[in-house]
Formats: structure tokens, sequence, C-alpha cells
């Protein structure tokens, strides 16, 4: 193994390629057509032979914009956050609520987009993305108003991304799997409560739980659930500023 350090690639990293004549195709062209492959025939439908024919498109037209699959996906996952709400409160103590609604619309964009949580890990880079810059400074600047200190501030966006995009990847496995059996969430949630109910006979809350959500609205549960784990969120921070947590 090399000692010798690589720069790592991404499409944020290297400079574009320039184009003398009038291009037949633009960057933009090829990542609105990648997203709507992606959304309409999910993640394994999506390969460069494949976009490129969609685009009727070479393959050297193609790479002139993204030299790889990688590069693709950076450019996509960036225009989805480009969906998102960008924060903005009118009075600096409503930062809570501006984080509230930006969260909200965070999950809402992911769950359109379910394919998104399995290629975020792969995409390293993706905080330098133009829209991801851009909802990350203005969240920022939310916490920063409210009394955060900008290090704490980050922390707090980092916590609220994390425990949003963890919700997310547990809720688009689900739905995926909803949309693959063909039938209605509520439907497919009370066919799978008996084996569920015989499972957790050993493991007495567990079957509380499950006896408690028995007659649960499924769709209803999961936005509940997530309202309360994001407020748990927000209480952490609100009582870490009122300690003076949020100065450092």
């Amino acid at each position: 193994m090399s000692a010798e350090k690589q720069q790592v690639q991404s499409v944020w990293t290297r400079p574009q390629r320039q184009r003398r004549e009038q291009p037949a195709l633009s960057r933009d062209q090829i990542v609105s057509v990648a997203l709507e492959l992606l959304d309409t025939e999910g993640l394994d439908a999506l390969s460069m032979r494949k976009l490129g024919t969609r685009l009727n498109a070479g393959a050297t037209s193609m790479y002139t914009y993204v030299a790889n699959k990688d590069e693709l996906f950076e450019l996509v996952v960036d225009q989805v956050y480009g969906e998102i709400e960008v924060p903005a409160a009118d009075d600096p103590a409503d930062w809570r609520a501006a984080t509230t609604r930006c969260a909200h619309s965070l999950r809402s964009t992911f769950l359109q987009h379910p394919w998104i949580v399995s290629v975020l890990g792969e995409v390293g880079v993706a905080y330098l993305g133009p829209n991801m810059m851009r909802l990350s400074d203005a969240l920022l600047g939310v916490l920063e108003d409210g009394g955060f200190s900008l290090e704490a501030a980050d922390r707090g966006v980092s916590t609220v991304f994390a425990y949003v995009i963890g919700v997310s990847t547990t809720e688009a496995a689900w739905l995926t799997t909803v949309k693959r059996s063909g039938r209605a969430e509520q439907d497919l949630m009370e066919s799978l409560l008996p084996a569920a109910e015989q499972a957790v006979q050993g493991h007495p809350r567990l079957r509380r739980l499950y006896a408690a959500q028995r007659d649960a609205n499924a769709n209803g549960a999961r936005n509940d659930g997530f309202e309360d784990g994001l407020q748990c969120v927000l209480d952490g921070l609100e009582a870490r500023l009122g300690r003076g947590g949020g100065a450092g």
C-alpha cells in the first residue's frame, strides 16, 4: 500500500471540464433524468448506460459532466437537499419552531425519495454540495440567532440531522416493503401483528408495547413517533442553552 496520500475524489473537488462548442447536454439535465429514474424505478435501475439511453446521449457526452456513478449520486443527493425548506425565524426566540419545520421538511423529502437513505453513507462529501451548504448555514444561523454559540449550533444541527436521517432510514425501508407488497400500509401492518405478538412473548416490555399499539393507525403512529422524538432532541438543546451549554 502506497504511503502517498490520495485526494478524495468528488464532483465537488475536481474542476469542471470546459467545452468550447455549445453543449447538447447539461449537468442539470443529467441530474434531472437520474432523479426521475431513481424515483420511478428505484436504486437498482440506475446505471450510466440506462441514463445515457434516456438522455439519448453517448458515454463521451455524459462523462464530460459526470465522471462516474459516484459523482452522479453526489449531484442527485444535493438536488434532493434543494427541495428541503430552508429554515428561517422572524424572531430569534422562534429557533425551535423553525428547526421543527426544517426537520419535518427533511423527513418528508427523504420519504418522497426513499432510495436516498441507501446512498447517503456512500456520499462522503455531501456537505460540499451547494444545496446542503445553504441548508446547513441557514439552520446554523437560526440556532446562533437563538442564543447558541456557533460551535454549539453546529453540534445541534448535526444532532437534529442525525435524528431525522436515522428515523427516515427506518421509515423508508418500511415504506419500500409496503410498496413492494402491493398492499395498504395499515393492511400490511395488521397482517404482521400476529407474528409480531408471538415473537415478543418472552419479552414482557415489548409485549406490553405491542398490545398497547394493536389498534393504532400505522401512518399516524409513525408521525406521532417522529414528532415526539424530535421534541426530545429539541428539549435537550433547549436545556443545554438554559444551562449555558449553548455558549460553547
